[in-house]
């Protein structure tokens, strides 16, 4: 899969906005502030493809990107940190329960921040990829800002605060330096049927 070749689908904000042509979908969720968009570069190898923000909660919609032709990489709103009305944050609720519910995803992609443990808000978004039944992965960013000895208590942390199951893994992940982006690319490779 080339993962050069990406472009914008859609941005959908509601569930008849997604997409009818059915393709593997690659989910990355994670809060305003852990650098989604910089792993989605990361993977794309590209600098500005994902938008990064200097205001976090940019992201207000499902935002489907298509890769090669062959699976979409879809960017749901971040959580957590957006300075934004209650109102709009039950909207995005909403929206990503009916995202959840309609049963799209071949991969989850949940990007949490290796050096803190992990918010409520995290453990509200594994438990629904857990209860989706759907496959995902934990990808610890910001690895590149801890030191040697917290690199291990810090993914046992993680593991644990998320009650995850053993066949989920964890990879420890450095959008900036590219540590981890072998491993999570052989996992949406598989999740895309290449």
């Amino acid at each position: 899969m080339n993962f050069q070749k990406v472009d914008f689908l859609i941005s959908a904000a509601a569930p008849k906005d997604f997409p009818k042509e059915r393709l593997p979908e690659i989910a990355f969720a994670g809060k305003s502030n852990v650098g989604k968009s910089s792993v989605i570069n990361r993977i794309l190898q590209r600098k500005n493809f994902a938008r990064v923000g200097d205001k976090p909660g940019k992201t207000i919609h499902v935002n489907y990107f298509t890769v090669d032709s062959k699976c979409y990489f879809v960017d749901l709103p971040g959580y957590g940190f957006a300075k934004v009305s209650e109102k709009e944050k039950a909207r995005w609720g909403k929206l990503m329960e009916d995202y959840f519910a309609a049963g799209r995803i071949d991969l989850g992609v949940l990007i949490v921040d290796y050096r803190h443990p992990p918010t409520n808000n995290d453990i509200t978004m594994a438990d629904w990829f857990i209860q989706s039944g759907c496959p995902f992965v934990v990808v610890a960013n910001k690895m590149d800002k801890l030191k040697k000895s917290e690199l291990e208590p810090n993914l046992k942390t993680i593991r644990e605060d998320l009650a995850l199951p053993e066949s989920v893994p964890v990879i420890p992940f450095s959008a900036e330096k590219g540590n981890g982006r072998d491993d999570l690319v052989r996992l949406i490779l598989a999740a895309a049927g290449e």
